[in-house]
């Protein structure tokens, strides 16, 4: 259903995303610390901003329904057409922003997200998205094209990997996770793990 819609009815879906992940900033902020024990509160504040509100202004523009460029004097057309299913792993450093900012670049595609978090801090993950989700509805998106899974394991996330209906891969993680990603056979666009400081 969501591949058929036209690029306004994708840009109001995807504001109205951001806007309810930006007004959430502080509350998933305060969840994220809680639950993954890593980071400061403020900082946690800025990521989540800077992932909804900083994300949606560079993406606002950007054309991903029908054609989008013609060149050749006419005889190139380019069409944007949605992969699909995006597989999106999220760490447990930055749980909230990261769930928030895949699921919007997702949806400006018109492809619908899954989401392993990672298991200790899959409640604020599964927060930040389900806020997403309901404003994404409420703006006209069809129901269900974010999800996440609640009981992640290494297992779970493989399988989801590997499934048949994912189309493209976004990993940020371990860096076994992100080589697992690349090695599943599909698309993949992976960010190893970085530096934590506590």
């Amino acid at each position: 259903i969501f591949k058929d819609f036209s690029q306004e009815q994708v840009n109001k879906i995807v504001k109205a995303m951001a806007e309810a992940g930006y007004l959430a900033s502080e509350k998933l902020a305060k969840l994220a610390v809680e639950e993954s024990g890593f980071g400061k509160y403020e900082d946690k504040i800025i990521k989540n901003r800077f992932a909804t509100k900083n994300v949606y202004e560079s993406i606002k523009d950007l054309k991903t329904a029908g054609i989008v460029d013609i060149e050749a004097e006419g005889k190139v057309i380019k069409i944007a057409v949605p992969m699909g299913v995006v597989c999106a792993l999220v760490p447990s450093t930055n749980p909230t922003s990261t769930a928030m900012f895949k699921a919007l670049i997702s949806l400006k595609c018109r492809n619908a997200i899954v989401v392993s978090p990672h298991p200790r801090t899959a409640n604020c993950t599964f927060e930040s998205l389900k806020i997403l989700s309901d404003a994404s509805i409420e703006a006209g998106a069809p129901a269900g094209l974010i999800q996440s899974m609640l009981n992640s394991t290494i297992e779970g996330t493989e399988a989801l990997m590997q499934d048949k209906l994912i189309a493209v891969i976004l990993a940020t993680g371990s860096t076994p996770m992100v080589k697992a990603a690349y090695s599943a056979g599909k698309p993949a666009y992976g960010v190893g793990a970085g530096k934590i400081q506590e």
